[in-house]
């Protein structure tokens, strides 16, 4: 059976989610308290509602019971967030996921037992920060609070030389996963495999090391 997924609120990020999921042809059940934004979002998901995610009526009338996973993305509305995200535990869905507003709202979601709590602009701003102070960053994905995974481009430093000569895991405590190599060759590494000049390494460890390896650079 197909999972079921709904995103209450369609702000900036509720509204992304959506559209993603149209993307991936994917149906979503998208709800929304202003008439206006649920018409807009009317020709992205499956089934588009007005409705508030409040009132524990409102949801069963839903059948929000039966989803798998469902987002709560208000935007500066923090008490709807945490009575929606409340509710929705109460009711047994397997997983809720919620944006959070700031680091009080997210140690509340967190207490009432959400399982994924999402700070999307926090998030962004670590992403931008580690590429813009090491030119060689690709990109930057954290993980959880301690763990991320980073892609690194390879300079002339470490052209031409193995996995086994880079030592990534003992020196650094980190492990590469994998080489990304042109647009969209993924292949898992090999000891033996000699890095070339802009190859992507994607690296996972605790960010603390992590930030080690970015210093010293490949």
């Amino acid at each position: 059976m197909k999972k079921q997924f709904a995103v209450f609120g369609l702000g900036r990020f509720g509204g992304s989610l959506v559209k993603e999921f149209a993307k991936m042809d994917v149906d979503v059940l998208a709800v929304d308290s202003d008439m206006d934004v649920v018409n807009e979002y009317a020709k992205y998901a499956a089934h588009v509602v007005q409705a508030n995610g409040f009132d524990e009526a409102n949801l069963k009338a839903l059948g929000i019971s039966n989803f798998d996973h469902v987002f709560v993305s208000y935007g500066e509305n923090i008490e709807g967030s945490i009575l929606t995200s409340l509710l929705l535990k109460e009711m047994g869905i397997p997983k809720v996921w919620a944006k959070a507003h700031n680091d009080y709202h997210k140690r509340v979601l967190e207490k009432i037992g959400v399982d994924r709590v999402i700070h999307p602009e926090r998030d962004m701003a670590k992403r931008v920060v580690h590429h813009v102070v090491n030119d060689n960053i690709v990109d930057y994905f954290q993980l959880s609070e301690n763990h991320s995974i980073v892609e690194i481009r390879a300079t002339e430093k470490t052209h031409g030389k193995t996995v086994v000569d880079l030592d990534v895991r003992s020196k650094y405590n980190c492990n590469i996963i994998a080489f990304q190599l042109g647009e969209d060759n993924i292949v898992i590494p090999d000891a033996n495999y000699r890095i070339q000049k802009d190859d992507i390494l994607l690296v996972i460890g605790k960010n603390s090391d992590l930030e080690r390896f970015e210093k010293v650079g490949v």
